[in-house]
Order: structure tokens, then C-alpha cells, then sequence
């Protein structure tokens, strides 16, 4: 790269979730792995598949069954979060080793920025070359490094060689090895805009450059010169260190093992997740003061309704009561597959406000008593009574959530 110009990296962890199996179990290494939910519960779909699947023509998001037609020896492997978080976790501390300035752009991804760590670690394939040893070295894990003047050409390289990939991606190069691609590979274009951006003849990214940025911001506004500039291999946003520390939401939702059509089998379901949202938020240090609550129909279509507390809470009962509310409400009755509930509005936890009529104090200390056990022997060491219940989700969220420490 010229002189003067930044280095940014993006580490890539290679088919992340079924290569942590991999470097659990030795057993599990260059064998086809299939991370997927359980068809028999209606999550039989794939999160991730290891090369050696992939190679079978295995993708994610493909249902179970159709994976195991395409590959009939894959290892089918439930999924285990709080593992994968683990990992990623430690991806991130090697990367603060070779840079302060690290961002977090998902489970498997994240932004380094080297401008200015040349004399420690060299220029940025000599930098990339050590990252990729120490992960590998330290967790198992392979990754592609791409490396650019900006996070977008970071990001566009680190795509371009998978796995184990190093590119390295100048803006001289742009022409030459992004123009030709289709639109849609362009980071930022999703299949709607490529949709818009096919309608008026823009096939490929060069087709986006050479486009008047004009008529693109007529039509698409400030987006249409973003991604006019992006096409252009321009982006001038910073690596930010803190990009995660503004948390907007916390929440989940849960497809059902079957349709669940009574109001009791739900009222459990909705304690379970309004329980496990409140948890993740007192981990994370948040109270919330809006509860939104998601419901999806049998016939997929979905309802999503939110409701502002008195104040804010990161307790299992007041986000229940909160759900329940907007169920009553919007609960016509029919046939619901998926239930999701999530906690908005989000402040920093500072201690709760005592009033005279309710034992909030009584209620925290209990909270914070079953986050202790929890933490020390496993989220399945302690729940509700009503979870040893047949609608009960509890089981299998808590086995999806894994406790298995790397």
C-alpha cells in the first residue's frame, strides 16, 4: 500500500461454529461437520457446515434434510453459544495483543487497526501472517485475513480467498478485481437494492461506479452515494473499539417444537424467554424500559408489539407481567410457532428504585442469587418448577446455549 495510507485488517474465523467442534473434538477434525438445529423440533436448519461439508455443495441456511442428501457422512452437531462466544472472546484478546484499536463485527469477524504498528509487527501481511499463527495456534481456528486502506477494502479482501486466505486489497486494485464481480457481492447491497440496482441495468460493481452519482442519490438517497463511493473502494468510517458498548436491545426468540395453541402452554414459554432476557441483560450491566414481544403464526405471519414500563427492569417477573400484557392484547388466538421477547431502551444498571408495595429488593437479591449458581454450575443447575413441564422450551434452549468451557 502507498505510503502514508492506514493498514486495517479483518480477521474472518473460517465456517466458525462447526471449526470450534472441530477443535473440540479431534474425532470431528476433516470430517464433514454440519452445526444445525434439530429437525424433530422444527430447528432443523444449518448454522454453519465445515469445509469439508461446504465442499459437497452444504450452505448455511439449507434445511437439515437437504444437507444430509448432499452429504450422508456429515456429523451432525447441535449447536453450543455460549462455547462460540467463549472462542470469540479469546479471538478478540489476541487481536488487543498486536492493537488496541479492535472492532467486534460479529461472532467470527472483527477490524484491526496496524497504522502505526509497523515497527512492532511489521507491514500488513507480515502482521496478517503472525494473527492468523496465533489464533490458529492458540484456539484451533483458521482464519482469512483481508487487508486494505480502509475497512471496506479490508472486508471486500478478506471475501475474496476463503479459507486461510490472506489478500491484500489497494484502491489500485479496485478496477481490476472488485468492477468485475456481481453488485450483490459489494458489501452493503443486499438482494433488495441488487433487485432495484438490476432494474436500471447495474449488474456488476464496476456498472455502480460508473453510474452518475446523482441519479443514484435521486433515487436511493444518501444511500446511493455510499455505496457509489463504496464501489469506488472509498470508506473513511474508523476501526471503534466501542462500536459494541452501545447496546440498543437485548432479546430472543424461539420457534416451538410444535404450534402451540393454549394460552397456558405459551404463559410458560413467555416466563422462560422473559427469564433468560432478564438474566443476559444483568449480565451485560442494562436495565430496560421497553418490552417488545414478538409472536409468528402458523402461517408465518408475525405480530410485534411493544410496551413502555413504569420503570426500567432487568427482573423476570416485571418483564412477564410486560409480555403478558401485550399478549392478552394482541392474541387472537391462532396457532403460534415462534415467540420472541426483547428488552429496549436499555440503561446502564445502576441499583433499583424501592417503592412501598412491591419487594423488588427481595426479588434482586433472589435474581442475582440464581446468576451465582448458574454461573458456578451451569444454566440447568436451577429453573422454574413449571419448566419440568411437556410445553416447557427451558431444555432445549439451555442445551442450545451450551456450558462447555474451551
Amino acid at each position: 500500500m502507498g505510503r502514508g495510507e492506514r493498514i486495517v485488517l479483518l480477521a474472518d474465523m473460517n465456517a466458525f461454529y462447526a471449526s470450534v467442534e472441530q477443535a473440540l473434538d479431534p474425532a470431528l477434525r476433516k470430517q464433514p461437520v454440519i452445526v444445525c438445529g434439530d429437525p424433530e423440533r422444527r430447528h432443523g436448519i444449518v448454522l454453519a457446515a465445515s469445509y469439508e461439508a461446504k465442499a459437497l455443495g452444504v450452505k448455511t441456511g439449507m434445511p437439515v434434510s437437504r444437507a444430509k442428501e448432499l452429504c450422508p457422512a456429515a456429523r451432525l452437531v447441535r449447536p453450543r453459544m455460549s462455547t462460540y462466544v467463549q472462542v470469540s472472546v479469546r479471538i478478540i484478546d489476541i487481536l488487543k495483543q498486536f492493537s488496541p484499536q479492535v472492532e467486534p463485527f460479529s461472532i467470527d469477524e472483527a477490524f484491526v487497526e496496524m497504522t502505526g504498528c509497523e515497527a512492532l509487527f511489521g507491514d500488513g501481511l507480515t502482521a496478517a501472517r503472525r494473527i492468523q499463527h496465533r489464533i490458529h495456534s492458540e484456539t484451533g481456528i483458521h482464519c482469512s485475513i483481508g487487508i486494505g486502506p480502509n475497512k471496506l477494502l479490508a472486508k471486500m479482501a478478506a471475501g475474496l480467498k476463503k479459507p486461510r486466505g490472506l489478500t491484500l486489497l489497494t484502491r489500485q486494485d479496485v478496477p481490476k478485481r472488485l468492477w468485475p464481480l456481481p453488485v450483490i457481492q459489494l458489501f452493503g447491497v443486499g438482494s433488495r437494492m441488487e433487485r432495484h440496482f438490476h432494474r436500471m441495468g447495474i449488474r456488476t460493481i464496476g456498472d455502480l461506479a460508473r453510474t452518475d452519482p446523482a441519479l443514484l442519490h435521486h433515487r436511493f438517497g444518501v444511500i446511493g452515494r455510499v455505496l457509489h463511493q463504496s464501489a469506488h473502494g472509498m470508506d473513511n468510517s474508523p476501526v471503534d473499539p466501542f462500536s459494541l458498548d452501545g447496546s440498543k436491545s437485548i432479546g430472543h426468540q424461539f420457534t416451538l417444537p410444535r404450534d402451540y395453541t393454549e394460552e397456558g402452554e405459551l404463559r410458560l414459554v413467555l416466563r422462560e424467554l422473559a427469564e433468560e432476557v432478564a438474566g443476559r441483560a444483568r449480565k451485560a450491566g442494562y436495565t430496560g424500559r421497553t418490552l417488545s414481544l414478538t409472536l409468528k403464526g402458523s402461517d408465518f405471519r408475525s405480530i410485534h408489539r411493544s410496551l413502555t414500563m413504569p420503570d426500567p427492569s432487568n427482573l423476570g417477573r416485571p418483564l412477564f407481567r410486560t409480555a403478558m400484557e401485550l399478549f392478552h392484547r394482541h392474541w387472537t388466538g391462532q396457532p403460534i410457532r415462534l415467540v420472541g421477547i426483547t428488552l429496549g431502551n436499555l440503561l446502564p444498571d445502576r441499583g433499583i428504585q424501592l417503592t412501598l408495595f412491591e419487594e423488588k429488593e427481595k426479588e434482586q437479591k433472589l435474581a442475582e442469587a440464581v446468576d451465582g449458581i448458574r454461573e458456578k454450575f451451569g444454566t440447568r443447575s436451577i429453573f422454574l418448577a413449571r419448566s419440568l413441564s411437556g410445553a416447557s422450551v427451558f431444555a432445549d434452549r439451555s442445551e442450545k446455549i451450551g456450558g462447555h468451557l474451551m
